[in-house]
């Protein structure tokens, strides 16, 4: 991913010329786009017992096949040009340009002879074809190993580590990692097992609640209290199996880790927060989730949508939201939420898919990574109250393919949109932000992991704008989580291979 700056008016001129062949001549697909199917819509009705449906008629090709049909004549199969100049270049890579490459397709532009596909092609379909160019460039750029080691060092546009191994055995797809106030390490592990790492040895917690290992959900998030070398306070967030056996979802819980000898057990346990029986689902994706504090006794978390993204909509289900409850699981009586009939009082925020990273900026605001769907993760800052759009708007694609929504929606929608997204998407996972003097030139950046794209990437952020990105790690793993350890050090969960490593200076 490359670390760029706002394009000017040159780069405005580089991309309608790159968007412009001499001659350009669209094929005629053979399945003509639905009208209807502009991936607009309505605002959704929030709080209501029966949430309304979302459907877009899929009758058009996918956006591979739009490609080839309308494109790869000029701009070649692979976006490195033709008849027209390359589309592959970091500059053209900028998410400021999204819109301008969707104008540029939808209008085109008689005096360079760019013919306006927005006469054959509805809007979804049109953004299906931007995402095509994010991920042809995606891979185009990945090829030249930004984030990956030379001689064993990371050098970066602000800071030069190498990676040194913390954990390498007795992990099963560790999810999270926080430590206690003595220093010692707490790893999750999503089978269902709490791991307490003491300078290289690692014993089970013993005790901890049951944890339904399903799909994507399990034992989750772990987080330590603020206050904890006083009152000793662990928070997990797991998956929690209905009483009929089928359905789960996640609860956040909290308890004690005490030792005795060559034993660590899990004491005091409480329920912090469970959605009502009625919400649990059946379905083996998107459980979230992630647990911070604010400093000023309450907790946040997030839960994913469970697979039905309607749900995130709905106001009185527990699916696609961000929570806020106090330190012991009340209900804050300021939450945006509470009076309302049918919502759930301790949703702080709502219209989210997949939230697996959290995490507080140096300047006090709330940050969140949630999965899109093929294309579109997001950074978002989660303010109160605010709807994030899902599933009215994405970024992203059908995995299938096919065309999906728009990005942009209707000026009345009242959506709150994403400060950065990620496309193609890295499968956004885990979220810290640097400030130790062991990382100077990031102190007050984001470092948000993926999974599917094994990276680290750094984002600096700045009363609330996008500033730049770059990758400082890559092709080491599949990246479940990243953390600020105690020494200053920044701690990174890998699964394949399962194992804890810690960037050093």
């Amino acid at each position: 991913m490359p670390n760029l700056i706002p394009t000017s008016l040159a780069g405005a001129f580089l991309l309608t010329v790159a968007l412009s062949p001499s001659s350009c001549v669209p094929t005629q697909a053979e399945d003509q786009p639905n009208p209807a199917a502009s991936g607009i819509l309505e605002p959704h009705p929030t709080g209501g017992k029966e949430p309304k449906v979302w459907s877009i008629a899929q009758t058009s090709p996918g956006a591979t096949r739009l490609w080839a049909e309308n494109c790869a004549s000029c701009h070649g199969q692979d976006g490195g040009g033709g008849g027209a100049r390359t589309l592959l270049t970091r500059e053209l890579f900028h998410q400021d340009l999204d819109r301008r490459f969707f104008d540029a397709t939808k209008n085109g532009d008689p005096e360079t002879g760019m013919p306006a596909f927005g006469e054959t092609l509805a809007d979804n379909q049109i953004w299906a074809l931007v995402v095509h160019i994010r991920e042809l460039q995606g891979r185009a750029l990945a090829r030249q190993g930004e984030g990956v080691a030379r001689d064993g060092l990371h050098r970066g546009k602000r800071a030069t580590f190498r990676i040194e191994d913390v954990v390498t055995s007795g992990l099963r797809t560790p999810w999270g990692v926080a430590w206690l106030s003595d220093g010692r390490m707490l790893v999750t592990n999503r089978e269902g097992y709490l791991l307490l790492v003491d300078q290289g040895r690692s014993v089970k917690v013993e005790g901890i609640p049951p944890t339904a290992d399903v799909g994507q959900g399990g034992l989750m998030a772990v987080t330590v209290h603020p206050q904890a070398a006083q009152n000793g306070w662990v928070y997990l967030a797991l998956n929690d199996r209905h009483p009929d056996g089928r359905r789960s979802i996640t609860k956040i819980v909290r308890g004690k880790v005490t030792v005795d000898g060559d034993q660590a057990k899990w004491k005091d346990n409480q329920t912090i927060w469970q959605a009502p029986e009625d919400t649990y689902g059946s379905g083996p994706l998107h459980f979230g989730s992630r647990i911070v504090f604010d400093g000023k006794g309450h907790i946040f978390f997030c839960i994913g949508e469970r697979g039905n993204g309607n749900l995130a909509q709905d106001l009185s289900k527990p699916n696609g939201k961000v929570f806020r409850l106090k330190d012991d699981g009340k209900v804050p009586e300021d939450n945006p939420f509470v009076g309302r009939e049918g919502a759930i009082p301790a949703v702080w925020s709502f219209g989210h898919r997949n939230p697996q990273g959290m995490a507080f900026g140096a300047d006090g605001r709330l940050w969140i990574t949630e999965h899109g769907p093929r294309g579109g993760d997001e950074l978002n800052e989660i303010v109160k109250g605010a709807n994030y759009g899902w599933p009215v708007v994405s970024f992203g694609i059908d995995y299938s393919d096919a065309p999906f929504r728009v990005p942009w929606p209707s000026e009345d929608a009242g959506f709150t949109m994403p400060v950065y997204r990620w496309i193609p998407s890295t499968g956004v996972c885990g979220l810290a932000t640097a400030k130790s003097r062991q990382f100077p030139g990031w102190e007050g950046d984001l470092l948000a992991g993926g999974l599917a794209g094994q990276c680290v990437d750094r984002i600096r952020v700045r009363d609330g704008k996008f500033v730049e990105v770059e990758r400082v790690m890559s092709g080491l793993g599949r990246v479940r989580d990243v953390a600020l350890g105690p020494d200053g050090l920044v701690y990174v969960v890998l699964n394949t291979p399962d194992k804890v490593v810690r960037l050093v200076p």
